[in-house]
């Protein structure tokens, strides 16, 4: 008997769609493992180089993401231009049988081999008995599909919820804090600091309501957390963008821990979650209208959050 299930794609964020994908591959055949087929570096950034998406997720949040959906196993493959040659029955030869599987479940939408020039209907057609193949239809969300490219486009126009709605979750940035200019501190609202990476997706520039978790085990002072306890998250108003009214340069994303400014959080792995937008960037005149303006925000932050002090 054959050894797994498979399920193929990028995967880009884990939203709905690819999940489904994934309970579908485990309700077909609940006994056998399941390995997921993962692509790296995205296949256009490296058949148009600069051209390519910006990505939802790293690999290691891809990963930790189809693991909690349910992969017994992540296999991930370079593409590479020498990849980008192989036939549909040279990726299914290569790729596939050594994976030995029972059952191939991929997206309707599915395209492999060279110039895309495989389809679900190719998949079955080479499949010639050595495995089934089930095609599943994109999961909808009101009159759109569901899909990595209506994601980042909602994050480019800095709507939150509605990415949060495509995703089923809400956005999330991830990052490991660096040490920034110190301003926040002096302003009365220090802030732990991520870069954005050239090829990762964030929310456009503004100023946003969400909550900050730091991924080490680790609580605010840098203690270790009982066993079992659970990871410590804060709601935080968060910036996006290079800080305008101190001439900033590099774009970041910077989360101020509401009433907290006593974290040790300096090169900590956090995740930053977006719930809303409060407010695009701005440039003050002077630091007196800033610490104004962050003021309100914080207010912002606690109604939209449900916190209070």
């Amino acid at each position: 008997m054959s050894s797994a299930t498979v399920v193929i794609g990028n995967f880009d964020g884990v939203h709905p769609g690819h999940r489904e994908v994934l309970a579908e591959a485990r309700r077909r055949h609940p006994e056998l493992p399941l390995v997921v087929v993962t692509f790296w570096p995205h296949p256009v950034s490296v058949l148009r180089p600069g051209t390519g998406p910006l990505l939802l997720t790293s690999l290691e949040g891809r990963i930790e993401l189809l693991t909690a959906a349910g992969a017994d196993r992540v296999e991930v493959i370079d593409f590479t231009p020498e990849f980008a040659t192989w036939s549909p029955a040279e990726f299914v030869e290569k790729v596939l049988l050594p994976l030995d599987p029972a059952v191939i479940v991929v997206g309707e939408n599915f395209r492999f081999g060279h110039g895309a020039a495989g389809n679900l209907a190719t998949l079955r057609e080479l499949a010639a008995g050595r495995f089934d193949v089930d095609g599943l239809p994109l999961v909808r969300f009101g009159d759109e599909e569901t899909c990595s490219t209506r994601i980042r486009e909602a994050l480019a126009e800095g709507d939150v919820a509605h990415a949060a709605q495509h995703l089923g979750r809400l956005f999330c940035f991830r990052g490991v804090v660096t040490h920034g200019d110190r301003r926040g501190r002096a302003l009365g609202f220090p802030t732990a600091n991520l870069p954005v990476p050239a090829d990762l997706a964030c929310p456009s520039d503004g100023v946003y309501a969400g909550w900050v978790t730091r991924r080490d085990g680790l609580d605010a002072h840098g203690e270790a957390l009982p066993q079992g306890a659970p990871l410590p998250r804060w709601p935080s108003a968060i910036s996006v963008g290079t800080n305008p009214t101190f001439d900033g340069l590099t774009r970041r994303v910077e989360s101020y821990v509401l009433d907290r400014d006593d974290l040790e959080l300096y090169d900590a792995p956090i995740s930053v979650e977006f719930v809303a937008r409060i407010r695009g960037q701005v440039r003050f005149d002077d630091i007196d209208q800033l610490i104004v303006q962050m003021t309100d925000d914080v207010i912002r932050c606690r109604e939209l959050l449900a916190v209070g002090h």
